[in-house]
């Protein structure tokens, strides 16, 4: 049996449902196929219930720094089990809002794996939908490396349903999900370990702000080896041993747990891209600068399966309505990604909008670049901040800010006055003139730029 709908739309997640909000408010049918949990990863399996875990990560740290503020603690421990069933009351639930959300509004909902058939038809349990217009927002999966006993490895939504805290941690790969996850356990008891095979963790991030998050990492005991290749994985009765060349020498580590920290790639494999006339190369679907596909004009793409925009859950809502309104009312819309900010979550946390100094160069500008480290400043030491660091970038020629890159003293939430700033043209000058709350650290933006 076939169905028709204006617009199919394959993902339920943050560009899914964007995408599909965008087709029900102008009065079009819709359809959304979803191959696993409705709702997609960043409420299911990511940024919420990892936020949840980050949270008591940050309790710990507050407690450990008590002694600064004069205060006297006992002993503190952290109930895992207890603090996984709190993290899941987050989840539990939410599929069946997000699918009410979808059927209240009159839209279809169909589960299932979608395989394309043709450029405008998929398939999904021997039943055929067509639609005018299709959206491609599967989102991500994680990452695989060709390494002996990979089969071995948990991914991070295995660490959101951890019910027994490991003794020993290692996660191969140095990338945002391993940062955050290490902050958490490294507090909550475990040993933990980060493999990276690159030069640096977080490769993509201003080096100067990851050094100081490296530097302070370490210094809660996480060890983190750059520059080395894992060889092999083996399971023993109730552990694994880790092989890998550190320098000139091959160590082995042992661990009762082994992560996928390599990051994640676009899901867009099981959708058979060849049979829908979608070019893609390596999993990468060939769009232009509207997020249609370039082979198939009846075809957008957004969200994290899109794999060359940053995966991020408000980029995931940013691009889904780009990609429904210019689906179904032909906008011409183009994603600016200049001014989005990211984090990562870390006890404290790293932060950054716009050009680093390597993109600022790249793109013509001489900088010029303030670098402050903020621990000896009154509002860090008020707080017994162990991280506090900022670069500001800014152009000389407009006073205009090109990039902004900070560490600890709320850097998830002071990231956002900069973005602001570059949103809305505002001058540096500007920045440092206005008048704020005082002390916070907000206000030591003023001296910042």
């Amino acid at each position: 049996m076939t169905h028709h709908s204006d617009l199919l739309v394959l993902g339920t997640g943050n560009a899914g449902m964007a995408a599909a909000g965008i087709a029900h408010r102008e009065g079009k049918s819709v359809t959304l196929v979803e191959s696993r949990d409705v709702g997609g990863t960043c409420a299911i399996r990511g940024c919420v219930p990892k936020k949840v875990l980050v949270a008591a990560a940050a309790s710990l740290d507050v407690i450990a720094r008590a002694g600064e503020h004069a205060i006297t603690t006992g002993e503190v421990q952290l109930d895992w089990p207890a603090l996984i069933r709190r993290e899941r009351t987050f989840v539990d639930g939410v599929p069946d809002m997000f699918k009410s959300s979808i059927l209240n509004r009159g839209m279809t909902l169909v589960t299932g794996q979608a395989v394309f058939i043709g450029p405008n038809a998929v398939e999904v349990d021997s039943e055929t939908y067509t639609a005018d217009k299709i959206v491609i927002a599967t989102g991500s999966e994680p990452a695989t490396l060709p390494i002996e006993g990979w089969a071995h490895t948990v991914t991070s939504d295995d660490l959101l349903t951890l019910e027994t805290l490991p003794d020993e941690v290692v996660f191969i790969g140095g990338g945002v999900i391993a940062l955050e996850f290490a902050h958490v356990l490294i507090r909550a008891g475990a040993r933990v370990t980060i493999l990276e095979a690159a030069p640096r963790v977080l490769p993509r991030l201003d080096p100067d702000m990851v050094d100081t998050l490296v530097d302070y990492t370490r210094s809660l005991g996480v060890k983190i080896h750059t520059g080395v290749s894992v060889q092999s994985i083996s399971r023993q009765e109730d552990s694994f041993t880790v092989d890998v060349v550190i320098g000139d020498e091959i160590v082995s580590l042992n661990a009762n747990l082994v992560v996928n920290g390599a990051g994640r790639r676009s899901a867009v494999e099981a959708l058979d891209l060849e049979a829908g006339g979608i070019t893609s190369d390596r999993g990468q679907i060939k769009v232009d600068a509207n997020l249609r596909s370039l082979s198939n004009p009846s075809v957008y793409v957004a969200g994290d399966a899109l794999a060359t925009s940053p995966q991020l859950s408000p980029v995931a809502s940013y691009e889904g309505r780009i990609a429904g309104e210019n689906a179904i009312l032909s906008a011409g819309s183009t994603p600016d990604y200049t001014t989005i900010p990211s984090a990562v979550y870390t006890v404290p946390a790293i932060a950054s909008v716009g050009l680093n100094e390597t993109a600022a160069k790249a793109a013509g500008f001489d900088p010029v670049i303030k670098v402050n480290d903020l621990r000896d400043w009154r509002s860090a030491k008020t707080y017994a901040e162990a991280v506090a660091f900022a670069k500001v970038l800014i152009d000389p020629e407009t006073d205009l800010v090109l990039g902004a890159h900070l560490a600890g003293h709320g850097a998830e939430e002071v990231i956002h006055l900069f973005t602001l700033a570059m949103k809305t043209g505002m001058t540096a000058s500007e920045l440092a003139t206005m008048t704020y709350a005082y002390p916070t650290f907000s206000s030591d933006l003023k001296f910042l730029v």
